[in-house]
């Protein structure tokens, strides 16, 4: 037997397990973290990927907006925050000259605290900082339509500068095939109706995991940015982090060029080559804030789905302290009760929230879901989850009644991060 410990909120779980029916416990690939983090930030901007290095583009007296991520996103940015701000100094921007714009897609206002500690105490007193608020409209400025029918409203704190510098962190995404990059501005900060009718497309079988090509979610974020984009300058400062959010690389550059380059170190730091699909997955998000409610455990989901056999069950050790995430999932759950009628509805009248009710349900079925959780057991039962426990033990007999003796398992401990492919 042997003690497998998987993160859960600010803690952990642990299960014993007969090791012999472990196919492999799934990590990301081991690189050494980077040590120097100033310098290295330095080092990307000054040699960037495809477009001049920093100090050519920054001119003195411009004015700057820099977009962070919320805190569903572990980016630490406020390592990276102070560097780049000082580094403005030093080119000519003044601190009254800068802003920052986090981008919340359509999730809920950041806190005062909670953007100071995104951005660190001494960014947050020299800079103004905004949340993007998608049904504020009037916080919106239009920039046309997509060919796809998207119409691109953006946060009106990006449009009056001379340079928007899009953060981040880069990881895979489950139907538009990578964060990062161009979802820095849209979702991050565009208007609802821009995101609700983007995110749309994830009902087309081309959308999904790893792809850009062919995918019609994130060729239409890209066609959408392109609108805004035309005529300003835009850098990237994307970077990639293992498990324990430390610095593995860091890419800055051109928003299209450095962000495909990035992409590729994504595939070969968080892809992993599995024997088989198992009978049982264990997945754990990774803790908080991967895990603060089911809207990001979500994407844990996915990647568990991944590693499953078909009509197999995957445990999902997520505490969930913030619940659902969304009113209007827990309502499209409720009221239509399957995967099949969810999607229906989307295919009448696409909503966001809906949406990750199908997002959610669809895994089911492939295979059944169990949760370790402080989620309301009656909530977990309306989102059709097959049952909710407070250990991986009672959660396993759970999933042997239903499918029975279980003979082969996957642990995914940094589930949010990994994505397991079988070996060909």
């Amino acid at each position: 037997m042997k003690k497998y410990v998987l993160p859960y909120g600010q803690g952990s779980k642990e299960i014993e397990l007969d090791e012999t029916l472990v196919l492999k416990e799934v990590r990301t690939k081991e690189f050494e973290p980077l040590k120097n983090i100033p310098y290295e930030i330095l080092e990307a901007i000054y040699h960037p990927i495809g477009c001049p290095p920093i100090n050519e583009i920054i001119k003195p007296g411009q004015k700057v907006a820099f977009i962070c991520n919320d805190p569903t996103r572990v980016a630490n940015s406020f390592d990276f925050m102070p560097v780049l701000v000082n580094e403005m100094n030093k080119l000519g921007v003044k601190d009254e000259d800068m802003h920052i714009v986090f981008a919340l897609g359509t999730h809920r206002p950041m806190t005062e605290e909670e953007m100071v500690e995104a951005v660190g105490k001494d960014v947050a007193s020299r800079l103004k900082m905004y949340n993007s608020l998608c049904n504020e409209q009037e916080d919106f400025k239009y920039f046309g339509t997509t060919s796809r029918g998207t119409p691109v409203w953006i946060n009106k704190h990006l449009c009056d500068v001379d340079h928007v510098i899009l953060t981040g962190t880069i990881v895979h995404h489950y139907f538009s095939g990578y964060g990062g990059g161009r979802k820095a501005i849209l979702p991050g900060c565009a208007a609802m109706e821009t995101v609700r009718v983007n995110h749309s497309f994830m009902l087309d079988p081309a959308a999904g995991l790893g792809k850009t090509t062919g995918n019609p979610c994130y060729e239409d974020q890209m066609e959408g940015v392109a609108l805004f984009a035309k005529g300003r300058s835009l850098f990237l400062f994307n970077a990639i982090l293992n498990a324990k959010h430390q610095f593995l690389k860091m890419f800055a550059g051109d928003y299209i060029q450095a962000h495909k380059e990035a992409c590729k170190f994504v595939d070969e730091v968080y892809g992993s080559v599995i024997p088989k699909e198992a009978d049982l997955v264990i997945a754990s998000c990774g803790g908080y804030p991967k895990d603060i409610n089911v809207y990001q455990m979500q994407k844990t989901m996915d990647n568990a789905a991944c590693a499953v056999r078909k009509g197999g069950a995957v445990i999902m050790v997520a505490e969930c302290v913030e619940g659902s995430g969304s009113a209007v999932l827990e309502e499209a759950c409720r009221r239509l009760g399957s995967p099949q009628a969810i999607k229906a509805e989307l295919e009448k009248d696409f909503r966001i929230g809906a949406n990750k009710a199908y997002a959610v349900t669809r895994l089911m079925e492939k295979a059944k879901y169990y949760l370790v959780t402080a989620l309301d057991r009656k909530m977990a039962r309306d989102m059709l989850f097959s049952g909710a426990y407070d250990t991986i033990e009672e959660a396993l007999a759970a999933a042997e009644k239903e499918i029975g003796k279980v003979e082969s398992v996957i642990v995914m401990p940094e589930g949010s991060l990994t994505v397991p492919r079988v070996e060909e």
